[in-house]
C-alpha cells in the first residue's frame, strides 16, 4: 500500500496528456481530464529506491523487462512525460546527468564502438534506408521519404563544406560511408573515411569495390587520433563526437586543427543540448556506451578557444525527430525479421530508444547541430548562404 501511494504521488503530474494507470493489484486511475490519450499497466512494482535513484534506469529497465505495458503510441507517450513541467522525468533534464565514468581511451572508444555499431549489418539494413545512413536526414518536404531525407542531408553537408575538385576530405567516423563516396562521385575529391567499426569497414571496402572508386576513397580501421603527418582541405564528423566524451572534446578539437590546412574548412554535425551537456544513464548503459551530448555553448568555446573561425550554426532538431520517427516504423514492420537473431527484451530496448529519442528531440530537450568553421580565414566561402541550398 505504500508503494503504491509512492506511485500515485510520484505519477500523478508525471504526463501533460490524461492518461489511464493500471497498477499490479488490477486498481485503475485516470489522471487528467477527459478520454485517455494512453493506457500504462504495470505488472509489477519496480522499487522505490531504484526509482529514486535513477529514474531513467528504472523506467527503462521496467519497460524492457515486460513490467510495463504501453497502450498508445509510445513516442506520445514519452513526449507527454517529458512537456509536463512537474515531471520527474520532464523539465529539461533527461540529457543533463552527468555520469561517473571511465575515459574513453582509444582502446574504450574501440570497445564502445564495437558494443553499438557491429551487432550486425544485416540487422542495420532492416531498418535504416538503402544509403545505410544513420544519423539525422533532412527533409526539404514532410513527404520525402527516409532515403530522399538521407540523400538530401549528405547534399547539404557537402555543400556547405564548399568543396572543390581535387580537394582532399576527411570524413571522422565514415560509418557505411555514403558521404565520402557521394563526394568523390560528385565532387570529385579524394576522399578519406576512418571508423572503428569492424562491420562498417568492410562494408565501405565492399561500396567502394563496387562503386570502382578505388582511385578517389579510401577507408581505413582506425581510430582519428592515430592520423599521421597528413592534412586535409576538408574535415567531416557526422555524428560522431558523442562518443568521445567530454574529457575528450579538447582533444577533438586539437586534432582537427592538426588535420586542417590553413583556411582548410570543417563542418560538425552532432547531438547537442540547449543547455547543459550530460548524457541519459539508460542509454548510456544499454545503447551507446561513453556517450556525451555536449552543450551548443560547450562547442562554441571549443571551436573558439582554437582560433577556428565560427562561420554557420544551424538546429535540425525537428528533422532528427522525424528521422526517428520513421526508423521507429521501420524497426516495427521488420519484427519478423529481427526475432530470427534478436530477443524480445532487445526489440523492446531499440523501441523505447527509438521512440524516446525522436519525443526528446521534439520536446528540444536535445538538438541537432550543424557547425561550420574555418582554421584561421578564408575569404574563398560565398558571401551569402545561398550557396548551401541552390
Amino acid at each position: 500500500m505504500i508503494d503504491k501511494m509512492f506511485y500515485k504521488t510520484l505519477l500523478k503530474k508525471t504526463f501533460s496528456n490524461p492518461i489511464h494507470i493500471t497498477f499490479w493489484d488490477g486498481e485503475t486511475v485516470q489522471y487528467g481530464e477527459g478520454a485517455p490519450d494512453f493506457k500504462l499497466t504495470f505488472h509489477d512494482s519496480i522499487p522505490k529506491g531504484d526509482l529514486l535513484h535513477d529514474p531513467s534506469i528504472a523506467f527503462g529497465e521496467a519497460f524492457m523487462d515486460g513490467k510495463i505495458e504501453v497502450e498508445g503510441d509510445l513516442k506520445e507517450l514519452v513526449t507527454s512525460m517529458y512537456r509536463s513541467q512537474e515531471s520527474f522525468l520532464g523539465n529539461n533534464q533527461v540529457y543533463a546527468k552527468l555520469i561517473e565514468k571511465l575515459s574513453n581511451t582509444k582502446k574504450r572508444s574501440k570497445e564502445n564502438a564495437t558494443f553499438h555499431y557491429d551487432i550486425g549489418n544485416d540487422f542495420y539494413k532492416l531498418w535504416l534506408d538503402k544509403t545505410m545512413t544513420y544519423s539525422c536526414g533532412y527533409f526539404r518536404t514532410a513527404d520525402d521519404s527516409l532515403t530522399t531525407a538521407q540523400q538530401n542531408k549528405v547534399a547539404h553537408i557537402l555543400k556547405k563544406l564548399n568543396l572543390r575538385e581535387g580537394d582532399t576530405l576527411l570524413d571522422i567516423g565514415c560509418g557505411w560511408g555514403e558521404l565520402i563516396l557521394t563526394a568523390a562521385k560528385q565532387y570529385g575529391v579524394k576522399a578519406t573515411g576512418v571508423t572503428l567499426s569492424e562491420e562498417q569497414y568492410e562494408r565501405v571496402k565492399e561500396r567502394i569495390t563496387e562503386e570502382q572508386q578505388e582511385n578517389f576513397v579510401d577507408v581505413h580501421l582506425m581510430d582519428y587520433r592515430d592520423i599521421k603527418h597528413q592534412q586535409f582541405d576538408r574535415v567531416v564528423s557526422v555524428g560522431m563526437i558523442e562518443h568521445v566524451g567530454q574529457d575528450h572534446l579538447e582533444e577533438y578539437f586539437q586534432k582537427v586543427n592538426e588535420l586542417l590546412i590553413d583556411g582548410g574548412v570543417s563542418v560538425l554535425h552532432c547531438i547537442t543540448s540547449p543547455r547543459d551537456g550530460g548524457t541519459n544513464s539508460w542509454i548510456d548503459k544499454y545503447i551507446f556506451p561513453g556517450g556525451y551530448i555536449p552543450a551548443v555553448s560547450e562547442l562554441v568555446h571549443h571551436i573558439t578557444e582554437h582560433d577556428f573561425l565560427l562561420t554557420d550554426l544551424e538546429s535540425l532538431r525537428r528533422h532528427y525527430a522525424k528521422t526517428l520517427e520513421k526508423w521507429a516504423e521501420n524497426f516495427e514492420n521488420v519484427l519478423d525479421e529481427v526475432r530470427k537473431s534478436k530477443d524480445e527484451r532487445f526489440i523492446r530496448m531499440w523501441r523505447l530508444y527509438l521512440n524516446s529519442c525522436s519525443a526528446s528531440f521534439e520536446t528540444g530537450n536535445i538538438d541537432l547541430s550543424q557547425f561550420i568553421f574555418t582554421k584561421g580565414t578564408n575569404n574563398s566561402i560565398p558571401w551569402t548562404r545561398d550557396y548551401m541550398y541552390q
